[in-house]
């Protein structure tokens, strides 16, 4: 692992997960990472990162770099694991020993990429760099949506119920006959749903609605069920 490299990594320094039983190749690509300016932290067990999650994931964008064969716990089995700890950094396995079987495996897992040893230096970080990036946004996704539904809790019981309606495509006249108010006051409610949640069109607040999960049906089947 000698090729020259350049990769740009923008925002908080990211941490990168090694797991790998050879000390050499673990010791070699801890320096790598930190020659980038990347935080490593590394392991020569797959039971010691799980141990090392068990406070959940970490808030700064990070990825895993994992073997595939390991003493104790194989990678795949590793893997799994943290999925089932919902921990979702993306995981890029490497492996001399790789096959068809085990990529797809992984793949379907949710690994983010696979390489095969001996691995360029280039190749790593830039599927790291991916790897990060690709963290980096799914956190920023999970902060919003955490963001909307704070949001959303809110409203007052009157504002929420109408911008349900609003969700499920209702009109203020649809609205304010089955609710009893005028459409004057719908639009009030609505005005200050809309301002409190952040949204200023239309289309801007269903797609919040989507991720609040309110869009569960026609504006028919919401009036039909009141």
């Amino acid at each position: 692992m000698n090729d020259k490299h350049a990769v740009t990594l923008s925002g908080e320094a990211p941490t990168v997960f090694l797991v790998d039983d050879d000390d050499d190749v673990r010791e070699s690509l801890e320096q790598l990472l930190r020659s980038v300016g990347m935080k490593a932290s590394a392991f020569s067990r797959g039971e010691a990162l799980i141990d090392a999650f068990e406070g959940g994931t970490i808030r700064s964008p990070a990825c895993i770099v994992l073997d595939v064969r390991l003493r104790g716990a194989s990678g795949l089995m590793v893997q799994r694991a943290l999925s089932q700890r919902g921990i979702a950094h993306p995981i890029i396995f490497i492996t001399g020993h790789g096959d068809i079987v085990m990529t797809v495996k992984a793949m379907k897992a949710g690994a983010v990429n696979f390489l095969t040893k001996p691995v360029r230096d280039q190749d790593l970080l830039e599927a790291i760099a991916e790897a990060v990036d690709l963290d980096r946004r799914r956190m920023a996704d999970v902060a919003a949506a955490q963001d909307i539904r704070s949001r959303w809790l809110e409203l007052t019981p009157r504002q929420r119920q109408v911008m349900h309606f609003v969700a499920c495509g209702a009109s203020n006249r649809e609205i304010a006959d089955e609710l009893g108010i005028t459409e004057i006051t719908v639009k009030i409610y609505r005005g200050e749903g809309m301002r409190r949640l952040g949204t200023k069109t239309l289309s801007e607040f269903l797609s919040k609605a989507e991720i609040l999960g309110i869009v569960d049906g026609t504006v028919h089947d919401l009036l039909n069920a009141n």
